[in-house]
Formats: structure tokens, sequence, C-alpha cells
């Protein structure tokens, strides 16, 4: 019987139109931004502003953009994955409340919490669900809007975060491209370093954990660095020796978009040149679960059929992990 293999055939993304630039944020803290770009590139990101908008608005946005090129239907939807760590709520997760404002009425859907790595967690259950048989369409998307988590007041974590969502359709491939491969891993002990210290059912919001600000990221940046360095570059070249590829044979890395040394690092020991590394941390900062996506949505016109592109995240908790993706379609306008 012949292996079915999933592949992406559409991308979307969507990021809001406020730009917090980090000529902003010398305004709203002792910073600069000489001091943000040399050490994070970052030279803006997108917030969410308006009232009762959460991560599913965003997501949604981004299914959109699949919708109207795919000319699919909410109702055609059967599956719709979200990788978030900013749900609009405890519960219902987003995901249900994703599919009720697409009108999405015979998906089920449910949620993903793997912090930066998010998207390709969902990417490879989803990519999974199709190789099944049992599904024919599954719509991840990695969203998160971070500015509900970030403190304004905090100099190490406000500049690195912002807003946005991305999403991609997975369906039956039709000659084998597709999601050929991932490695995926998790240390729990991690979460030391970088995690949100109230609000689950070890330490539940009251007064007191709202006053010590402790509903806010909090991140050891030194430690999470040195971590996320060497686990994002490690599993990226894992990925390309248990498949037998040297740097020529990849089109494209797309990393996780959290720090530019740490991309630098990643395509480095994977041989690979700064021409063949997807990077918007400038526009956008860590928008988490939605950076790699966003990628895709921003490079499709450059993606041609065949070609071998690599994911790779690293995220709180700890988790990180890479896929390997042979691209489906042509997508040149």
């Amino acid at each position: 019987m012949e292996k079915i293999t999933a592949a992406i055939t559409s991308v979307g993304g969507y990021v809001p139109e406020y730009k917090l630039t980090n000529q902003i944020l010398e305004t709203m803290i002792d910073t600069n931004d000489e001091w943000i770009r040399t050490r994070t590139g970052i030279e803006e990101r997108r917030i969410l502003k308006g009232e009762g908008l959460g991560t599913s608005d965003l997501s949604v946005e981004a299914i959109k953009v699949i919708l109207n090129k795919k000319g699919l239907a909410p109702e055609e939807i059967e599956c719709v994955i979200c990788a978030t760590v900013t749900p609009d709520m405890v519960f219902p997760s987003t995901g249900n409340v994703i599919c009720d404002k697409l009108g999405a009425k015979n998906a089920f859907s449910f949620d993903i919490s793997a912090a930066c790595s998010g998207f390709l967690y969902a990417l490879t259950l989803g990519a999974s669900l199709i190789e099944s048989g049992r599904y024919k369409n599954v719509i991840v998307v990695g969203a998160d809007k971070m500015s509900s988590i970030v403190d304004y007041s905090d100099r190490t974590t406000c500049i690195i975060f912002g807003d946005g969502a991305g999403a991609v359709l997975l369906e039956r491939s039709q000659d084998q491209n597709g999601v050929l491969d991932s490695i995926l891993k998790a240390d729990g002990s991690g979460r030391d370093f970088l995690h949100m210290k109230a609000g689950g059912s070890v330490k539940p919001a009251s007064i007191e954990t709202v006053m010590a600000k402790e509903h806010f990221v909090y991140q050891e940046g030194q430690s999470v660095f040195k971590f996320a360095v060497k686990g994002m570059a490690d599993v990226s070249y894992e990925l390309m020796q248990r498949n037998n590829l040297t740097a020529d044979d990849i089109s494209w890395l797309v990393p996780h978009q959290a720090n530019l040394r740490i991309i630098d690092a990643t395509a480095s020991r994977m041989g690979l040149p700064k021409e063949k590394v997807m990077i918007n941390i400038q526009k956008y900062g860590n928008t988490t679960a939605a950076t790699i996506p966003l990628c895709l949505w921003e490079w499709e016109n450059q993606l041609n059929k065949g070609d071998k592109i690599i994911l790779a995240a690293f995220g709180g908790g700890f988790t990180w992990g890479a896929s390997l993706v042979q691209w489906a379609y042509d997508s040149k306008s």
C-alpha cells in the first residue's frame, strides 16, 4: 500500500497594523534602538489593538487568506489545530473559537501549548492525521497575542515579543512531496528559566499574584539563549544527517524568529549561507508560535516545487525541534 504523505498546499498570515518601534519603546522604558538591534535584530513589532480582540481574531484573518486562495468554504475544513500560549481563555480551546468565528461547522479543533515550538508540534500532528488516511484537510495555525502577557515596564522582555498569526493547509500529497520527517524534543526542567509564574492550577490567580506581576512572561535570558543556540542548531543538524542531506540539498532554513544570533548559530551549524535563511525578526519580533508560518507566508513566492526546507524552533518549557518539508507546489504569482 502506498504511503500517504501530507503536503502544505497553501499558507496564510496576518499581523496587526500597529507598529511598536524601538523608538517608541525608548519613550516607555530605559532602552535604545541600537541596544535592541545589536542584541536581538528587532526594529519593530506588531501589536493587536482593540477591545475584546485576542488570538482567535489573529488566527481567523490568517486562515481566511488560505480559504480565499484555495476557494475553500469554511464548512469543508475538517480539523483546526491552534498552536498558542496566549489562548483567548483557559477553556474552551481557542481552536473552538476560531471555528465558530470562521463558520467551520464541520471541523473538530483543539489547541497545542508548546511555546515557540508549538507550530512544529502542531504541524507534525496535523500531518499524522492526513497520513492516517482519515482526513483530507487540516488547518494548522500558529498564533499569539504576546502583548497580552508582556510587562511593558520590563526592559528585558518587552523588546522581544509581538503579535501575529500564520497558518498552513495540509492535504494529501499528489506526488510524495510534503512533510517528510520531524524530530521533536522536550525538557520540562527548562520551565525554571522561561515560564509564567501564576495563573495555572499550582498558583491560581489572586490579588497577590496580580500585584506581584506574576501573570507576565518570566525569562532568564542568558540561560535560555545558551539552551536555544545548542538545541535548535543540534536538532537541525541531526535532521540533515538522518536524511543524508548536505547544505547544498537545502533550499531554505525557516528558523523560529527569537533572536538573530540564535538564527545565525543554527545556520552556521548547518553550513548554510545567509541567502538561504528566512529572516523577518526585524519587522515582527518574536511572535512565538506564529514566526515560522509567517516566514512561509512572506516567502511563498520564492518557494518552488521540490524545494527541501528545514523548519526549526526552540521554545519555553523547554521544547524544540525541526521538520523537513519538501515543498509541494510552485508558488510564484
